[in-house]
């Protein structure tokens, strides 16, 4: 039986080059059409622990990261131990024999990784053993893993041709010592290439790349896990006049820094995390009042404090759209894709430029760390917005409108005060009663700006539907489509906008007897938002800092479903 879809786990300790075997696999994968996804979880220490990274390969799109394992490479005990559990019954499990010994596994193949490794003159170069021997086991084509290793590290660096030699010789030791194993896995089925150019990439880079192509002009950042290497992708390739990125010395600093940025006329954005969003509620409050452009964006991570820095969750929500004191309710987007956070990069940056305030842009480790194939963007096609800036003469009221009015910029003609507190027309403070309400009402009028109708529906005359957000939707699609093939009566809606809500979305919703909205955080929090507008919404909730498995999803909508049915029938 020829294999169509299939998911490699590896684990073992820190710094054990894992998460790089499992992009190799990944990349010489898809360079000659299948299609790949990966997913990694560690601890947050800096070195050590226990950390696994697995790579789904498929015939077909990859939506999730996959429920099952059908190889598990364990470099010591504790990863045999921790994953045994999730490989499928007729799995295969491949182990350092240097380190630990199998007695009663009939599926199972020791190699001495780290004796192999060593042999190389490369000690690290275990997990270049353990590609050559999947690759032998699975047929993969060795031209392809070359081409990878090679372009990977060469790096312009002294000792990058003695690297590159030893992680080639420890891919044929792998090799060898399969084939002389005799064990086999099967064979791939053949790929089929896909008929447009695709580019493998990381949430985090592809939502830098769409920022760049949306005009940024200045980013600054404080590194914290896992926004940090948005702001490292900013410091090598913002670059060139009238372009900026620098790291500061706190989330405070960031924030105030993009808040000046935006106040100067230029496209600005940070990215952080839970603890760090957390200190910049001031000034984001400033930047609503005081109508400033300018891009947060949110890497959600397990949370409250320092909770899980390492583990993904959706429970930043309320955090993101209430962040300030008093009356504010800001424009969210969040991201469900690698290809999504490109564009939703774009789309966040042309909302704060088209509205002149400050948006959020939400993602989560289980998306910003994911390396995947997806259609190579182009970018001659984006069309990034930008802000209506006052081209008249001085005596400007810079506040005056109920929706928008342009914006002047410091140093041109029109009085810019960017004031914090409440103000009039000019933006001179005053504590009136109607200047409020006039403010106050024109703040939340602006959002109506923001409104598109922009979403996924399919099966929409259901009553029945679920409405995932953000990284959950790969899993909740791929249920989905499986519950369609089987007769389940649900529908199917999405939409990155979560603030404001596609109006005809919306429209919809609030017409739907049940809707099901699987969401990792323990609150239910996009389905109180939902709530709160007059849709009939119920969340089916996880929070252990992992992704949702699809056939866990598949057993609780089909509950939900049926249990709703019988209410309807009984009623």
């Amino acid at each position: 039986m020829q294999l169509r879809d299939f998911v490699i786990r590896f684990g073992a300790e820190g710094g054990g080059g894992i998460v790089t075997a499992s992009e190799i696999l990944a990349q010489s994968a898809t360079q000659v059409g299948y299609h790949a996804l990966t997913f990694s979880t560690f601890p947050s220490q800096i070195m050590g622990g226990p950390v696994w990274t697995q790579t789904r390969i498929s015939v077909n799109p990859v939506l999730s990261a996959g429920d099952d394992v059908d190889v598990l490479v364990a470099f010591n005990q504790e990863a045999y131990d921790n994953h045994r559990g999730d490989v499928r019954e007729e799995g295969v499990i491949i182990y350092d024999s240097g380190e630990f010994q199998l007695e009663d596994e009939s599926r199972s193949l020791g190699l001495p990784l780290d004796d192999l490794a060593k042999s190389t003159g490369n000690a690290r170069a275990a997990n270049m053993v353990v590609i050559g021997a999947l690759a032998q086991l699975f047929g993969m084509p060795q031209d392809d893993l070359d081409e990878f290793v090679t372009k990977r590290f060469t790096r312009g660096r002294a000792g990058d041709q003695e690297i590159i030699a030893a992680n080639l010789k420890a891919m044929y030791l792998g090799r060898e010592q399969v084939t002389g194993s005799g064990f086999s896995i099967g064979e791939l089925a053949p790929p089929s290439m896909p008929d447009y150019e695709q580019v493998m990439l990381a949430g985090n880079q592809a939502m830098s790349l769409g920022a760049l192509a949306a005009g940024l002009d200045f980013y600054a950042g404080y590194p914290i896990s896992p926004a940090t290497t948005m702001l490292v992708y900013m410091e090598r390739n913002l670059v060139g006049p009238g372009k900026f990125a620098y790291q500061v010395s706190s989330e405070i600093e960031s924030i105030t820094a993009i808040v000046g940025a935006g106040f100067a006329g230029k496209k600005a954005m940070t990215a952080t995390a839970g603890p760090g969003f957390s200190l910049m509620s001031e000034g984001l409050g400033l930047a609503w009042m005081a109508e400033i452009p300018l891009v947060v964006v949110d890497v959600q991570r397990g949370g409250p404090a320092t909770g899980l820095p390492t583990k993904t969750e959706q429970s930043d929500l309320m955090a993101c759209m209430f962040p300030a004191h008093g009356d504010v309710r800001l424009p969210v987007i969040a991201v469900g894709s690698v290809e999504e956070c490109f564009y939703g990069a774009i789309k966040a940056i042309s909302w704060a430029e088209r509205y002149q305030g400050p948006v959020i842009l939400m993602s989560e480790i289980s998306v910003a760390d994911r390396v995947q194939n997806i259609l190579k963007p182009d970018i001659s096609k984006v069309e990034a917005e930008q802000r209506i800036v006052h081209q008249g003469s001085n005596g400007y009221h810079r506040y005056s409108g109920f929706e928008l009015s342009p914006m002047p910029i410091p140093g041109n003609p029109g009085a810019y005060m960017a004031n914090g507190s409440e103000h009039d027309e000019m933006g001179d403070t005053t504590h009136l009663p109607e200047r409020h309400i006039q403010m106050t009402e024109r703040r939340f009028s602006k959002i109506k700006l923001l409104e598109e109708d922009e979403y996924e529906r399919d099966q929409a005359d259901q009553p029945v539907v679920m409405m995932p957000w953000g990284g959950t939707k790969g899993p909740a699609l791929e249920a989905y489509n499986t519950m369609k093939e089987q007769g389940i009566p649900i529908g199917w809606f999405y939409t990155m906008l979560l603030n404001p809500l596609p109006p005809k979305l919306l429209e919809e919703l609030k017409k739907k007897e049940l809707v099901i909205v699987p969401e990792l955080n323990y609150q239910g929090q996009f389905s109180s938002i939902l709530r709160s507008q007059g849709v009939r919404a119920q969340s089916i909730t996880q929070y252990t800092g992992l992704p949702f498995k699809v056939r866990d999803l598949i057993s609780k909508i089909t509950e939900m479903t049926q249990s709703h049915i019988k209410e309807v029938v009984r009623a």
